[in-house]
C-alpha cells in the first residue's frame, strides 16, 4: 500500500495470526518443526506452544507425524490444516485488495491523506512540526531551509546540500521539522543578552512531567503548537520553572532534521 496510510492485522478466531500461519506454511514446506520454527522466527518451544494450542481447540487433527520409512520422518499438515492455511491465504488476498481500494479512496481526499501521511512517520524525536518551506538557500556544502508553520512561527534548519537536493526542497514544499527534546534549551530571562541560536520560540510553560533524573517541560506557543524540552530536575529548580510562566525554547539550526516527500 502506498504510504502505508491504512493497515490492519488479520486474525482468525481472534488468535490465529500471521505468525501462526507463517509457521504452518514453513512446516508444510520443510516437514520439520525445528526448521519451520527457525523460518518463522520462533523458538522450538514457542512453535510447539502455538501448534499445541491450536490443535487442542481443533475438532480434527492439524498435524500428522511420520517416523522412518522411505521418505524419512517428519511432520506434515493434515487436510484440515491445509484447508485452514488456504482460507488464510484467500482472506489475506481479499484484505490486501480492500485496503488498496481504501488507500485509493483516501487519495481523493487530499486534506485527510496529507494529515495521515504526516502522522505516519515513526520517530523518537519528540518535537515534530509540519509546515512549508518558506525559504531555501543551497550552497556548495551546506543548505539552510526555513519552514513556516501554520501558526506563522519559523524554524530554520541547517543540512547538507546533498540532503537538500535529495529531498528536492523548494519554496512552498511541505516539510516536517524534527527536533529532539534534549536539543532544546529553555530560557526564562535573557538579561539583555542575545543568543546565536537561530531558533527561538517563546511561549508559556503548560506542563511539567517530572522524572527521577530529568523532567519533560512543555511550552505552548501562541499559535497552539507545543515544544517539548528535556531538562534536568536541577535545571527545573534553578529556573524555578512553573506552569504559567513565559519561557523561550531555543535550539540550533543544525539540531533540526527535515523530512519531506522526495
Amino acid at each position: 500500500m502506498s504510504g502505508n496510510l491504512i493497515s490492519a492485522d488479520l486474525k482468525l478466531a481472534g488468535r490465529l495470526d500471521a505468525r501462526f500461519f507463517s509457521l504452518l506454511q514453513a512446516l508444510q514446506d520443510t516437514g520439520s518443526i525445528n526448521k519451520a520454527a527457525r523460518t518463522a522466527g520462533l523458538s522450538y518451544k514457542g512453535a510447539w506452544l502455538l501448534l499445541e494450542s491450536a490443535c487442542n481447540l481443533a475438532h480434527e487433527p492439524l498435524l500428522e507425524t511420520a517416523t522412518g520409512g522411505v521418505g524419512g520422518g517428519g511432520t506434515r499438515l493434515t487436510p484440515a490444516a491445509l484447508g485452514l492455511l488456504d482460507a488464510w491465504h484467500t482472506l489475506q488476498a481479499d484484505q490486501r485488495e480492500f485496503l488498496r481500494l481504501q488507500e485509493a479512496r483516501l487519495s481523493t481526499l487530499p486534506a485527510l491523506s496529507g494529515l495521515l501521511r504526516r502522522m505516519s512517520m515513526k520517530t523518537t524525536a519528540r518535537n515534530q512540526f509540519a509546515g512549508r518551506i518558506k525559504a531555501i538557500e543551497i550552497g556548495p556544502v551546506s543548505a539552510q531551509a526555513t519552514i513556516e508553520l501554520k501558526s506563522g512561527d519559523l524554524i530554520t534548519a541547517t543540512l547538507t546540500s546533498a540532503a537538500a537536493t535529495r529531498l528536492k526542497l523548494k519554496k512552498g514544499k511541505e516539510a516536517i521539522a524534527l527536533i529532539k527534546a534534549s536539543a532544546v534549551v529553555l530560557v526564562t530571562d535573557f538579561a539583555g543578552w542575545q543568543l546565536s541560536a537561530r531558533n527561538q520560540l517563546t511561549g508559556t510553560v503548560s506542563r511539567i512531567e517530572r522524572g527521577a533524573v530529568s523532567s519533560l517541560v512543555i511550552v505552548t506557543l501562541p499559535g497552539g503548537a507545543v515544544v517539548s524540552a528535556s531538562v534536568t530536575n536541577e535545571g527545573v529548580e534553578a529556573l524555578d520553572l512553573k506552569v504559567g510562566i513565559e519561557a523561550t525554547a531555543v535550539f540550533k539550526a543544525y539540531s533540526v532534521m527535515v523530512a519531506a516527500q522526495p
